[in-house]
């Protein structure tokens, strides 16, 4: 296990660039498998989970090629389907929750798609249940082996198209369901789609190959099948999450930063709802300037004057995983403000190491939080503690960061699985940080 050790109450300066979106990066990925020619994607981040997904495809049978730091070509011509029944795969696949959506790319193509139950974030319940209820209604069979835990879907016949209304608007499930739909026969239409920059990715992706995929952005899609898709070169978006946690590390530190090329078209409501807590952003270009914040930020009120309430939502709405990242930049606000996390219900129990450092916390139920912010008058404490998962590691990190003192992360291969070669980029803006094996 390896582990950050971390001097805070330094100031940053300088710029950033945020890394291939990892979301995106795991769908586009899975959709290589659609095609049996040359695929080719640019801006894939180099991270833990990422990384696992393109080992999975090697042992299917893809042929992989590294043209440069995030640049590869695949080409799935000579698949080995066996593997998706060996024990291997069982063991590799039950570690990467991205490895689900796999399935909706083999069974459109192949008639058939297995998959482990996937690991991931211990967040709370991540049902599976819209991603094969999909399927199903696609004309699949399904079929569970509780004592391997292990999922298969199959279509000898083929998949028919057909109306679908989403019980969720799951991002995982909308592209698992449209990348099989693709080659479904006839019209399929998906209401309550997820329709987040990433979907939006994909089914450009997609229709770039050859599919016919109208209503991108909406929450309603319309996928006309075909029989076969071509190769396609494709850019992945920079990663909002990542923007987002910038954004909480500059006010946090009071730290003058550039996050350079962030895509604002693709950012939604993310500026905006810092900007709730009052730190002030400037768009440059494609940049994102965040000045210093020398007297801190005030939290704003609600037209009645209630208290802040900031929430999660499916897009445009603002993303739950940032949600983390404005519960510890609260802690230092003028003000309070009250977080709610309405999509899993283990996401903010990581708010007791933020109370050992010292931060006003009271965690109301496992989806509220209300946090009073200490408007800098009194720091954060450093402390030793473990990341529990992506999210909550990089917001342990920053709180660490700001924090008097000198803290210590375990288990820091969580944020690894998200955040690409986290400790040098920070140390190039001057982060005194290092990394123990």
């Amino acid at each position: 296990m390896s582990s950050f050790v971390i001097e805070g109450g330094h100031q940053l300066k300088g710029e950033i660039t945020p890394q291939g979106a990892k979301n995106e990066a795991l769908q586009i990925l899975c959709a290589v498998l659609m095609t049996p020619e040359k695929v080719e994607i640019n801006n894939i981040p180099d991270i833990r989970d990422v990384n696992k997904l393109i080992d999975i495809l090697e042992n299917l049978g893809v042929k992989i090629q590294k043209l440069g730091k995030g640049h590869f070509t695949f080409k799935s011509d000579s698949l080995n389907l066996e593997y998706l029944e060996s024990d291997q795969f069982k063991k590799e696949g039950s570690g990467l929750r991205g490895s689900i959506m796999i399935v909706g790319p083999l069974l459109g193509r192949f008639g058939k798609g297995y998959i482990p139950r996937p690991g991931g974030d211990k967040i709370g319940r991540r049902r599976l249940d819209t991603h094969f209820e999909g399927f199903i209604k696609l004309g699949a069979n399904f079929r569970y082996n509780k004592e391997e835990r292990f999922y298969g879907v199959e279509a000898p016949k083929g998949l028919t198209g057909t109306k679908m209304l989403l019980e969720e608007a799951s991002v995982t499930g909308t592209a698992n369901i449209v990348m099989a739909a693709v080659f479904a026969e006839g019209e399929t239409e998906i209401y309550n789609a997820a329709c987040e920059p990433y979907i939006q990715q994909l089914c450009k992706m997609l229709n770039g190959m050859g599919a016919q995929i109208e209503g991108i952005g909406s929450n309603l899609l319309r996928i006309t099948g075909v029989k076969e898709l071509k190769g396609c070169s494709h850019i992945v978006l920079p990663d909002m999450i990542e923007i987002g946690s910038w954004i909480g590390l500059a006010a946090m530190t009071k730290s003058q930063i550039t996050i350079k090329n962030v895509s604002w078209e693709n950012l939604g409501l993310i500026p905006s709802t810092f900007e709730k807590l009052g730190i002030k952003l400037q768009k440059k270009g494609d940049d994102i300037f965040i000045p210093e914040h020398k007297k801190g930020y005030e939290v704003k009120s609600f037209i009645d004057g209630s208290i802040m309430n900031i929430s999660d939502a499916p897009w445009p709405g603002f993303t739950p995983d940032l949600l983390s990242i404005m519960l510890v930049v609260a802690t230092q606000a003028r003000g309070s403000v009250l977080i709610h996390q309405k999509m899993f219900e283990s996401r903010l129990f990581f708010v007791d190491k933020l109370i050992d450092m010292g931060a006003k916390i009271i965690l109301c139920d496992p989806h509220r939080a209300t946090v009073i912010g200490h408007d800098f008058k009194s720091q954060l404490k450093a402390t030793t503690m473990t990341s529990p998962d992506i999210r909550a590691g990089i917001s342990l990190l920053i709180a660490a960061l700001s924090a008097k003192g000198t803290s210590t992360i375990h288990n820091i291969e969580q944020i690894d699985r998200g955040y690409e070669n986290i400790d040098e980029r920070l140390k190039a803006i001057g982060a005194k940080i290092h990394r123990y094996d």
